[in-house]
């Protein structure tokens, strides 16, 4: 189920950017109405719902690079639509955001995209999400930020420090505070 959920996603964003100039709000429907329809019946919704957000990021970013579109625009897309696709089936919200953002980061470090760009667009959707939806965009923020450096952090130490320095700071208005111990002294050793 993984792998189809992941080609059926790839493919749809393929579909969709040829035929849609505007990548972030295609993507943001294509995500949302996936997790909504993968999430439908599933008993265990937490552990699900994790799954299925690591496949459907995959898929937005592999269908993103066969189509040479736009990686960051596509990560933002995302976060958006996870948001909106699990916000009535999950109470995890934070959990979601950070779920989504380190698989974004990490497969695009797959397809070899710039992960500076794409973190600071999966913060700056989160954001976007959090404010449509009318939740704590300081968190969610900050949890986007966490996710991305950990899937920075299934690449390389040098992905870790990039990403940290790109999330680290004020994105779209918002102060992004790390508020994990992400110690690069002890992944050393």
């Amino acid at each position: 189920m993984p792998q189809q959920l992941i080609e059926s996603v790839k493919n749809t964003i393929v579909t969709t950017i040829r035929g849609a100039g505007e990548i972030v709000n295609a993507v943001t429907d294509t995500v949302a109405s996936t997790l909504v329809n993968a999430l439908k019946g599933t008993s265990n919704v937490g552990t699900a719902a994790a799954s299925s957000i690591a496949d459907v990021a995959s898929g937005v970013i592999q269908g993103t690079a066969q189509v040479g579109g736009d990686l960051g625009g596509a990560a933002k897309g995302a976060m958006v639509g996870v948001l909106r696709g699990t916000k009535d089936l999950t109470g995890e919200t934070m959990t979601t955001i950070s779920t989504g953002a380190r698989s974004l980061v990490k497969s695009t470090g797959d397809v070899g995209g710039d992960l500076v760009v794409t973190s600071k667009n999966v913060v700056a959707g989160a954001i976007q999400g959090a404010r449509d939806l009318g939740l704590d965009v300081a968190k969610a923020a900050s949890a986007a930020a966490n996710g991305a450096i950990k899937g920075a952090g299934d690449i390389s130490l040098t992905a870790v420090d990039q990403v940290t320095q790109a999330v680290s700071g004020v994105i779209d208005g918002v102060k992004v505070v790390v508020t994990e111990p992400f110690s690069r002294s002890a992944s050393r050793g």
